[in-house]
């Protein structure tokens, strides 16, 4: 998506020392001192140049059902946690040679519920194992709610070390929903908090004879659909056109609805199975003439569209197609194995990403801001984003590539900054007729550097579009042209973009 130069501007005023008629002086615009913005600048021209990323992603439900007196549900699917990118070999290589062993080589964590002031919460220990594609994982399989906790919703919390005992940062789920029990009724569209919606992430699994320990996800390996006892995968669901092909594959906005053809989607890979119809299970027959919103925690299957009564199925840790049995004599139910019933929840996923590639960093990584969105207000020479968000604090500074900006803290979910003039990229920018697009980076005041997935594009003006020869007449060496060139792009168009 793009945000328009000429965005609403934000609710509280904001002002800059450049603005000659402020009507109230600014909270605290801070800038580096030039010595210190030097230095920086050189290590994030190395960090961009090589990205030495440590990512922390966790996946967990959406709900989550509570316990009552002495039983334990635990969570399932199971919180899960995966470290990637190469930071972590660098960071992990630094304490080995500085500590001169081996101790300081893993990492490990605890996970719990937030505790709200409460003795009552239990935390698990995470031990992270190496996968085949380098990532870390770990796995919170005894976590639960107990009837205890009178809390509506909870988020997870994770506390990630060395072993070496130097901590690295604390990190929170999403917020999770409480439950007592799937909902058995009737969903009403009024009432949307347990509705799945198209293009949300949901995960699947299945339970033969509803026994726990045989539980199994479906997940995705070496490019195939497996069903796993230990990992489970999000899926992306999307409803689709009835008409539509595996090859055109329209999606549609609105709530999932029993008898919708739907297509599930890897979030991880990308690999997509083939166009689905999703249907409701009761005791074990498919409902065919079902057309209610789906909620949390239902009983489905998932029929292959235009095939002779096949469903999606698990044979131990295979997927494979099962053919129900047409009730002879009931035509709206076909009777299908325990295989084909799976448990449908709606997932959730938070990844903070961060690199210590600047200095040495003892201290916490944490709080790890998250960017969702950004607003432009203003254009020209006062142009200012508002960077939208969680975790912000004073201690952090707007980067524009390796370019850094005046910033301004306003609360824990907004920083506001000055947009630099295009000309702090270099000389080369008064030749330039192409946009120009930059990362978006949040660097702490220790060098500390938080990447995101937004960049920031200078869009020159329609006067300046390649393949117009402005500048074949006029000598390169004029001063009057290098100054309308500096205006043109002080009037610049500004363009947000977030990548996929």
């Amino acid at each position: 998506p793009s945000v328009p130069a000429g965005a609403a501007v934000p609710a509280e005023p904001l002002t800059h020392p450049c603005q000659a008629r402020s009507r109230s002086p600014p909270r605290c615009w801070v800038r580096s001192n030039p010595y210190q913005t030097n230095l920086l600048r050189d290590g994030v021209r190395r960090y961009l140049q090589l990205p030495a990323d440590q990512t922390v992603l966790i996946l967990h439900a959406k709900v989550a059902q509570k316990s009552y007196g002495n039983e334990k549900r635990f969570f399932c699917p199971p919180p899960c946690v995966y470290l990637s990118g190469p930071g972590w070999r660098l960071k992990q290589e630094q304490i080995k040679a500085r500590d001169r062993g081996e101790a300081g080589f893993r990492v490990c964590g605890y996970m719990g519920l937030d505790s709200m002031g409460s003795s009552l919460m239990e935390t698990q220990k995470l031990s992270f194992e190496e996968q085949p594609d380098a990532k870390g994982f770990g796995c919170a399989k005894a976590l639960y709610i107990s009837d205890a906790d009178k809390r509506k919703h909870f988020r997870l919390v994770l506390k990630l070390f060395f072993s070496n005992g130097q901590e690295i940062g604390t990190f929170h789920s999403k917020l999770i929903k409480v439950i007592s029990k799937p909902s058995q009724k009737k969903q009403s569209l009024k009432n949307t908090d347990l509705c799945i919606s198209s293009g949300s992430k949901v995960s699947l699994f299945n339970r033969l004879r509803s026994q726990t320990v045989s539980t199994r996800y479906l997940s995705v390996e070496g490019g195939a659909f497996i069903a796993s006892a230990r990992q489970w995968a999000a899926f992306t669901l999307h409803l689709a056109d009835e008409q539509c092909t595996r090859s055109e594959f329209p999606l549609r906005e609105g709530y999932i609805r029993y008898g919708s053809v739907v297509q599930l989607i890897c979030t991880a890979t990308g690999i997509t199975l083939p166009p689905l119809i999703i249907r409701k299970v009761t005791k074990q027959y498919a409902m065919l003439d079902v057309d209610e919103p789906i909620s949390q925690l239902h009983k489905c299957a998932f029929q292959f569209q235009g095939s002779d009564h096949m469903y999606l199925c698990l044979s131990t840790e295979k997927v494979i197609q099962f053919q129900a049995s047409p009730c002879p004599k009931e035509a709206n139910r076909e009777l299908l194995n325990d295989g084909s019933c799976w448990t449908i929840i709606g997932t959730e996923m938070v990844e903070y990403t961060f690199s210590e590639s600047l200095a040495c960093i003892c201290e916490p990584v944490s709080p790890v801001p998250l960017i969702t969105a950004l607003q432009l207000t203003g254009g020209g020479d006062v142009a200012m984003l508002e960077v939208q968000g969680e975790y912000f604090h004073a201690h952090l500074k707007v980067w524009f590539g390796d370019v850094e900006a005046e910033t301004m803290y306003r609360s824990p979910k907004s920083l506001v900054c000055v947009v630099p003039d295009v000309s702090a990229f270099g000389s080369d920018w008064r030749w330039l007729r192409y946009p120009i697009t930059v990362p978006l980076l949040l660097i702490r005041d220790d060098g500390l550097i938080y990447s995101s997935s937004f960049t920031f594009t200078y869009t020159p003006e329609q006067s300046f579009i390649p393949g117009q020869q402005v500048l074949s007449d006029i000598p390169q060496d004029s001063d009057k042209l290098l100054d309308s060139i500096h205006q043109e792009f002080t009037r610049t168009n500004f363009h947000l973009f977030m990548q996929s």
